[in-house]
């Protein structure tokens, strides 16, 4: 299975790391590692350090994961969105030891929350992004914006048209799109496939983000896979399991389909 595992990260909270580090080398799995609020709070920068020398000393491919939780750097109140801000750059600044290929972030758009507020919410994202660009730019990686809860691609669109720079690309979830979107693959595939730099790639039945193995759920993978060759695109794929047996499964799969064999 080495040939997929070569072509994908795989998705690990920071404070896992310690645990499956041994076995992260030794399976040459290319690591997305999720700083949680927790771990930049308690953060020891001396160990962060030695991890990322490990890592890149073991010729691994890095992406990152920023923060989320209670996370709005869409927020119409200033100094919400400021904390937003803040928070991410932490994440953001550890691309200085790690040099990740890219930082997944979340816009956190939700039209349940922000009622009739599409414009406000676009002009406040866009003071947030632009400036976390800027640190990202700095540190020589990229952003890649995901979708989470949003039901159809037309603010997202807008949001990338605004922020016009090759340092911010779409991070397609695929989990995500089957549990909350209401509007088919195609359109999303149209109206942003242009932006479309990282895929998270796990599945569901539509009801809810169960985060299973790629094919275990309803998502159509092969429309995916065959508008990515029809296109080729050869975006950052990362498994997005929660648990070692899902993951797995996840490589067994894409094996067996040859999901990834254009590449």
């Amino acid at each position: 299975m080495q040939d997929v595992i070569s072509k994908v990260q795989v998705h690990i909270p920071y404070h896992f790391l310690p645990q499956y580090q041994v076995d992260i080398i030794e399976n040459k799995l290319n690591p997305e590692i999720y700083f949680s609020q927790y771990a930049l709070k308690d953060m020891d920068m001396e160990k962060c350090r030695e991890t990322a020398r490990l890592i890149r000393n073991s010729g691994l491919k890095v992406t990152f994961h920023a923060p989320f939780m209670d996370l709005r750097p869409g927020a119409l109140d200033d100094k919400i969105r400021r904390v937003s801000v803040d928070r991410m750059k932490q994440a953001i600044e550890l691309a200085q030891y790690f040099q990740p290929l890219r930082i997944v972030c979340h816009p956190m758009f939700d039209d349940r929350y922000y009622v009739d507020c599409d414009d406000l919410w676009l002009e406040a994202s866009v003071k947030s992004w632009t400036e976390l660009i800027d640190l990202a730019k700095a540190h020589n990686t990229i952003l890649s914006l995901e979708n989470v809860y949003d039901k159809e691609p037309r603010l997202l669109r807008r949001l990338f048209e605004a922020l016009a720079s090759d340092s911010v690309c779409f991070c397609l979830d695929t989990g995500h799109f089957n549990a909350f979107s209401y509007t088919p693959l195609k359109i999303w595939l149209k109206e942003l496939g242009k932006y479309l730099g990282q895929l998270h790639l796990h599945d569901n039945f539509g009801e809810r983000d169960e985060h299973l193995a790629v094919g275990m759920g309803t998502f159509p993978f092969e429309e995916l896979f065959a508008w990515l060759r029809k296109n080729k695109k050869k975006p950052v794929f990362t498994l997005e399991a929660h648990d070692q047996k899902e993951l797995w499964k996840s490589i067994g799969d894409i094996k067996k389909e040859g999901y990834l064999d254009f590449i």
